[in-house]
């Protein structure tokens, strides 16, 4: 369709929509947690036992708060893409098979499941040339 012929021409200003879009959702929803304290990160970070790791879950709690958030705004500015994309496919593979496990079905883990799918995806195609990471 001619009326979208030109739209190839914006990739990157696409990139950078993602990018910010994906990232403020990341931080409005990881900011509550890390702002939770110790009794929000061990909630959180009990759905380790999910993937085999009894163990620490304020700490695994905290780490999943602090790539929630900390990544969201990485993710805006462009900077450390990659690394934050690993972290967030890590995060949310272990809140899809939370869901998943605890009976809440395909349908509660389907947003953890889709923004896995679009970090994997994004960790090959990069940041865009609107990013700090440019290159």
């Amino acid at each position: 369709m001619a009326l979208f012929s030109k739209l190839g021409n914006y990739k990157n200003f696409g990139l950078l929509i993602i990018r910010i879009g994906l990232g403020i959702m990341f931080i409005y929803h990881g900011f509550p947690m890390l702002m939770g304290g110790v009794k929000s990160w061990e909630g959180v970070g009990t759905a380790m036992k999910y993937v085999g790791i009894h163990f620490w879950p304020v700490v695994w709690g905290f780490l999943a708060a602090a790539v929630d958030t900390f990544g969201g705004f990485l993710l805006i500015i462009g900077l450390q893409f990659r690394p934050v994309c690993i972290l967030l496919v890590i995060n949310l593979i272990v809140a899809a098979l939370f869901h998943l496990r605890t009976g809440g079905g395909i349908g509660e883990a389907a947003h953890a499941i889709e923004d896995c799918i679009m970090f994997a995806g994004l960790l090959f195609v990069g940041p865009g040339k609107y990013s700090v990471d440019k290159k």
